[in-house]
């Protein structure tokens, strides 16, 4: 089915329900539910990125404890002002000035420490969230290509964006709360236990009742946000697609149906979050009926133990501000704990990508490869991009140092996987690639790829100036070597009629630079780098007549020395290839030179005498 049927039959289901052609779209491997069970090893996992800023940690945790003690103590400050102060007709000013000076100092304190831990909290929790995105997009960086080939762009991005961006309460606040919360918690209990065990027993009563019956919905919690976040990164490889493709929408005239694909995944969306939404507001309700039934046993007991002397007036309104204080961090833990689930759904998520191995590994021994001289050997290669069926079967290929190799064929014989594996973008089933002798999987990958220059018929260019564009294929490169390779490969004479040449800025893709254009770039950054072995991949491909006679004649002059892999459709431009092997269905056909090829009349000769009678139709 095409994109467009797809779209419009998903369009045309039940909003809110996903038609089978949308589950089928949409079933990438990150998508399903992390069906973990909740533990506190991946908290504990969380909060080890906070172990770099011990130093800081130390005085937040002071001023979190002072504060606390601070809130513990102003409660029996009242006590002692009613009962000494102002119960019995005493009357005593100077003592209730004294003591309402003491409650004075107390919230001060408690401010002033509150304001302190505030601000360290802050400073940490954003040096966290820094590092933590900082070591995701660092692996990521470093996660092979089979990764990427199972994952949209989309959905990588929510996990360095969204997914990271969750956690930033979780870190700023959530721990440090959880933490006070828990001593303002033991704190009143033990008061109130101390101050008189039967009457404290009694509010306390509901607190298991409420845990039991809060606990009931954790799971469902914990799903519901889990299932949020993957309808979250559904959009956003929608999204990143539906940019992508922007051209083709609107020349096929679909942004109807486009839209309305769109409005359906939202509708899924927003009722994701309403149903995770709604889960977290039952703690609400469950928290302020178990503080009212508390309320009501504190009085009606209370009101008891006054009458019989048990405990005093100042003691009973001593409860009720203790009590009023306890309620507040249950409830606060409660949202803690949905919160909690929110970072785990996130977390989940991110450690999935981050404990992720790349397939394509460097050895314990692996050394650098410098100083090659370029010859490549394909030894008995078999490759498959899904088990069982193979894109190369048995290739054996040689390359000397400084010999240009033409890889032609039909769509899908195996040209772009030679090129793969040589630059080690994936390893092949069964043999090995050589340089020098040496096998790659014995050598750094960084060493390897250094060595290696790649031009791709689809360019890509850096949102900054032409310059920095060119640059990008070796850093460290003067402006006279950049515009040495622009004039290398005949890029300089249109660069030099943009507004501000090699400084003119560039956005993202090159869009306002033709195909061409991007591709004398590409070339330029390609040769400033300087590589041993050359690859050009349908290179020439979208570039004119003229300007292809004149890189042909640069090509000549810069590939000399280098071992270089050409692979191109328009068979014109190879050849003058030293060897040109032919590939059908990963399987190498037959090879040689242009003119023993033609000799031959087997494939080779079938491709251009097919090509020259398209060409002159």
């Amino acid at each position: 089915m095409s994109s467009s049927e797809e779209k419009q039959t998903s369009a045309s289901a039940e909003p809110g329900k996903e038609s089978g052609n949308q589950r089928q779209r949409f079933k990438y491997q990150d998508d399903d539910i992390i069906e973990k069970p909740f533990n506190w090893q991946q908290v504990i996992r969380l909060l080890s990125y906070m172990k770099p800023y011990r130093r800081q940690l130390a005085p937040m945790i002071g001023m979190m404890v002072l504060g606390t003690l601070t809130r513990l103590a102003a409660p029996a400050v009242i006590i002692l002002a009613i009962d000494k102060a102002i119960d019995k007709g005493s009357g005593d000013k100077g003592l209730l000035l004294m003591y309402g000076g003491i409650l004075l100092g107390l919230y001060i304190i408690q401010w002033a420490a509150n304001a302190v831990r505030i601000k360290y909290t802050n400073i940490i929790g954003q040096k966290v969230i820094y590092d933590l995105r900082q070591q995701l997009f660092e692996h990521i960086q470093k996660l092979s290509f089979r990764f990427f080939d199972k994952r949209p762009a989309g959905s990588v991005l929510v996990r360095v964006t969204n997914d990271v961006n969750s956690l930033q309460d979780l870190f700023t606040n959530g721990v440090v709360n959880l933490l006070m919360d828990c001593i303002q918690l033991i704190g009143i209990a033990l008061i109130l236990l101390l101050w008189n065990f039967q009457l404290g027993l009694a509010v306390m009563i509901t607190v298991p009742l409420m845990f039991v019956v809060s606990g009931t919905l954790r799971k469902r919690i914990r799903f519901a946000w889990q299932d949020v976040r993957i309808k979250q990164s559904r959009i956003n490889s929608h999204l990143n697609e539906a940019i992508q493709g922007m051209k083709v929408t609107q020349a096929y005239v679909q942004e109807k149906e486009n839209y309305a694909f769109f409005d359906h995944m939202n509708t899924i969306n927003k009722k994701s979050w309403d149903r995770a939404s709604a889960l977290n507001q039952t703690f609400g309700p469950i928290i302020e009926v178990t503080a009212a039934i508390g309320t009501l046993i504190l009085f009606w007991y209370g009101s008891h133990l006054i009458q019989t002397g048990v405990i005093t007036i100042g003691l009973l309104v001593g409860f009720a501000n203790y009590i009023g204080n306890f309620w507040d961090p249950i409830n606060r833990l409660g949202q803690m704990y949905n919160q909690l689930l929110v970072a785990m759904a996130s977390s989940e998520r991110i450690f999935e990508f981050i404990d992720e191995e790349p397939t394509v590994k460097e050895s314990g021994r692996a050394r650098m490869l410098t100083g090659i001289k370029g010859d490549v050997s394909f030894e008995d290669i078999i490759f498959e991009y899904e088990k069982g069926r193979p894109a190369l079967k048995g290739i054996s290929l040689q390359a000397k140092a400084g010999q240009s190799i033409a890889l032609v064929g039909h769509t899908g014989s195996g040209k772009s996987t030679i090129i793969n594996l040589l630059c080690r973008f994936y390893d092949p089933v069964e043999g090995r690639v050589l340089i020098d002798g040496q096998d790659i999987r014995n050598v750094t990958i960084e060493s390897l790829r250094s060595q290696v220059g790649i031009v791709l018929q689809d360019t890509f260019i850096f949102s900054g100036t032409i310059r920095d564009n060119i640059r990008f294929g070796r850093l460290n490169a003067s402006d006279e070597e950049v515009e040495m390779a622009a004039r290398a490969v005949h890029a300089h004479e249109f660069i030099m009629t943009l507004p501000d040449g090699y400084d003119t800025e560039v956005q993202e893709r090159g869009n306002v630079l033709s195909m061409g254009q991007r591709q004398l770039l590409s070339f330029a950054r390609a040769l400033l780098a300087d590589p041993s072995i050359l690859i050009l991949d349908e290179a020439t491909a979208s570039i004119d007549t003229e300007t292809e006679l004149k890189i042909q004649e640069a090509l000549k002059t810069l590939l000399a020395g280098r071992t270089s892999f050409i692979i191109a459709h328009r068979l014109s431009t190879i050849r003058h290839a030293d060897n040109i092997v032919v590939l059908d269905h990963g399987r190498i056909v037959e090879q040689g030179n242009h003119d023993e090829l033609m000799r031959h009349g087997g494939t080779y000769h079938g491709l251009i005498e097919a090509q020259y009678r398209f060409l002159s139709a």
